[in-house]
């Protein structure tokens, strides 16, 4: 299997989880490749004294050199030069460098050279500063694809806990006007198809929040859950397991999610709020709906402790292996 990893921000914790989970995984039978700045994770590896052994190659000879690679040896296919690095700093130049470095390593497994894709943190400020439109890895694969509506959806692989997000990144006045207008069977049915061929479940069990306080308690505060949310469950109950819209507060704090094999959320927040405070140090970001293979860390780029040695590379770790998952599961699919 071969996996590549985008470095991410420059200036964040991204090189240094990167460097930390190759160290764990070198000796597997997969192969590694970073897409970023071969001179930033000299850097990191240098100033945090990780004893990796990495090797710059350009990108048309990066094919080549997985094929016959040394597993035990990290190539860095440099996609642009770092004007300077300094850790926990927002820049243009970082940002991106950044997005270079996603551009690069989604065209690889586009192309069949990476069987997936795991990218390391940006920063959504960076990016702006560098003129780039979306606030996030989610919309801009989606566009680089030509996938108008990528899900966003964790995964906790300890607690086994799965939660979608039907809107992403959107203010909160704009979601009930977005619920409304969002073509919600066709996301749940999809939502259905990707976690039966990429986890392998054959007839998913899914559990709806609703938008509301209360999901409105009967229509006394909003009424998204009577006109929308439930007359979509509704409608699909006959061809999915799909059961709601329930509380968002009371759902997880009754620990009613483990009833489920995924929750999905409304809005950004109201999802990611309860998972993170239940599997932050674990969780993975897994884009789903993209033809590559694509996961993250649930966490951000972590500037107040760039460049110090203390970053946990365990979210990271944790996603890499799920890619690897995910692409055997689609490859059995694909062979079945």
């Amino acid at each position: 299997m071969r996996i590549v990893w985008s470095a991410g921000d420059p200036h964040g914790i991204g090189p240094e989880i990167i460097l930390k989970s190759f160290l764990k995984l070198e000796h597997t039978q997969h192969s590694f490749l970073v897409c970023g700045s071969y001179p930033v994770m000299e850097y990191y590896r240098d100033a945090l004294d990780l004893p990796v052994k990495l090797e710059r190659v350009d990108k048309a000879a990066s094919i080549k050199k997985m094929e016959s690679a040394d597993n035990r040896v990290l190539h860095v296919i440099n996609v642009a030069e770092a004007d300077s690095i300094i850790p926990g700093t927002i820049s243009a130049t970082a940002g991106r460098l950044a997005m270079e470095s996603i551009q690069s390593a989604g065209e690889l497994c586009r192309e069949g050279a990476g069987d997936a894709l795991v990218t390391a943190p940006i920063h959504k400020e960076a990016i702006a500063l560098a003129g780039y439109p979306e606030t996030g890895h989610t919309g801009f694969l989606g566009r680089m694809f030509g996938v108008a509506s990528p899900t966003m959806m964790f995964f906790d692989p300890v607690l086994n806990l799965k939660v979608a997000l039907a809107t992403i990144h959107e203010p909160l006045e704009k979601i009930p006007g977005l619920i409304r207008k969002m073509d919600l069977d066709t996301f749940f049915l999809a939502l259905s198809s990707s976690l039966t061929t990429d986890f392998g479940i054959a007839r998913p069990r899914i559990a709806v929040l609703g938008l509301n306080p209360h999901a409105s308690d009967g229509g006394v505060m909003g009424r998204e859950e009577q006109e929308v949310i439930r007359p979509c469950i509704e409608r699909l109950s006959q061809r999915l397991r799909i059961e709601g819209p329930f509380p968002a507060d009371g759902f997880f704090g009754s620990g009613s999610y483990k009833n489920y094999d995924i929750v999905v959320a409304m809005y950004h927040d109201q999802g990611l709020l309860p998972f993170k405070v239940l599997a932050f140090e674990t969780g993975v970001n897994v884009t789903l709906g993209l033809p590559i293979v694509r996961t993250s860390p649930d966490h951000g780029t972590g500037f107040d402790i760039a460049g110090k040695g203390i970053a946990s590379e365990r979210s990271f770790y944790e996603a890499t292996l799920l890619a690897i998952q995910i692409a055997n599961n689609r490859k059995q699919t694909l062979h079945s």
